[in-house]
């Protein structure tokens, strides 16, 4: 599957994206280099630093690190994973590009870098456009032309910083996905939204019920009727798996046949969890081989 990709180019969303110091791929010392205060990224887990740093020291930092002067030595604009990871792993330089920008133009290049790569979370993402938005002066047209979005795919992901602060964090935390966030933005007032997330997250609701009974909620139901208790059994499944696969899993029973859900961010998380997965069965494997 390709990656998503900049339809107009860096050069077309910031000017001077093409005005490098230098211009080739340099080294510096990790410590001449500090983190980007306006990563869009805050999410970062140390799985997937762990999972870097295994990497880096078999094959060393394939991919410069993209930073920018800041007075006697440099700042992050892209690759705050990477360069984690290199420290991790001992390294004493990594390969860098340097690009004069502004800080709007840094944050609009790593919001952009971060896109590609789909590491950010829905409000990561929506938190990320504000930004764009309110401090670098675009417009929604603006902004889904220069991500290669459609301007209802920029303002949907935008409406989610709508929903209440601790709904937000629901999303932030992987607890519900986008999609049960916009069944819940769909409800008007708070009080139904608290009402709609709370069952999504306590009863494992998957986004077609969650949309049923925002519909329900709309329309002035109520929907305070028993639920069926998860076994315990399915709870400590649902823990121990949330361990091994650090991601959000979920164990419950619908009418007909349980359900096993794991949630993931992007097709780098998707490869990982299924690295974990089969893992046991190829160990099982060889085992039975010998």
């Amino acid at each position: 599957m390709s990656k998503r990709g900049l339809g107009k180019g860096l050069s077309a969303l910031i000017p001077s994206a093409g005005q490098e110091v230098g211009g080739e791929v340099l080294e510096l010392g990790v410590r001449e280099i500090s983190p980007n205060p306006l990563q869009p990224r805050t999410d970062i887990s140390d799985e997937q630093i762990e999972e870097l740093t295994d990497s880096i020291k078999k094959v060393g930092v394939l991919q410069p690190i993209i930073v920018r002067p800041e007075g006697a030595s440099y700042q992050i604009i892209a690759g705050e994973r990477r360069w984690r990871a290199a420290q991790a792993a001992g390294l004493d330089r990594v390969p860098v590009r340097v690009m004069a920008t502004t800080e709007t133009e840094a944050l609009a290049l790593a919001l952009i870098e971060n896109l590609q790569r789909e590491d950010l979370n829905p409000i990561e993402e929506a938190r990320g456009y504000r930004r764009l938005i309110t401090e670098y002066s675009m417009t929604q047209s603006e902004l889904a032309d220069r991500v290669s979005k459609s301007r209802s795919a920029v303002t949907n992901t935008l409406r989610l910083l709508d929903l209440p602060e601790d709904i937000q964090e629901l999303l932030y935390e992987g607890k519900i996905s986008a999609g049960h966030a916009r069944a819940i933005l769909s409800v008007a007032d708070d009080d139904r939204r608290h009402t709609l997330a709370r069952k999504c997250v306590d009863e494992g609701l998957s986004v077609r019920e969650a949309e049923n009974l925002a519909k329900l909620l709309a329309a002035g139901a109520s929907i305070h009727a028993p639920r069926t208790v998860t076994p315990k059994s399915y709870k400590i499944v649902a823990r121990r798996l949330r361990r091994l696969l650090a991601a959000n899993v979920r164990v419950r029973q619908t009418a007909n046949k349980g359900k096993i859900e794991i949630d993931f961010h992007g097709e780098a998380e998707l490869e990982r969890i299924v690295r974990l997965i089969t893992e046991g069965d190829e160990t099982s494997t060889r085992r039975a081989d010998e």
